[in-house]
């Protein structure tokens, strides 16, 4: 399946995520994350959607498995977070 979602994080910027998933296992089969936010290293935001190929669409699986790759690859966000990215991935399958 394919879902969209632009979402307005609170406190941050314009968030779209593009999701492909797995219905019957309920992940993630690719992700394309774009919008207004800035995030450094440049190429942060293709290697979450690198790592998070196969995660399960689980709001705390999801918030835990972002927040690791955020500190284990330094990067930093303006204008989103582990929370608001999560919740632009979930939006898709709504």
């Amino acid at each position: 399946m394919r879902g969209h979602s632009v979402y307005k994080v609170p406190q941050g910027k314009l968030l779209k995520t593009t999701l492909e998933y797995d219905e019957t296992r309920h992940t993630i089969q690719s992700l394309r994350i774009t919008g207004d936010f800035f995030a450094y290293p440049e190429e942060a935001i293709e290697l979450l959607e690198l790592k998070l190929e196969q995660t399960p669409l689980d709001h705390t699986v999801l918030v835990q498995t972002i927040t690791r790759l955020i500190h284990e690859h330094q990067i930093q966000f303006i204008g989103l977070d582990a929370e608001g990215l999560t919740q632009g991935i979930l939006r898709c399958v709504l």
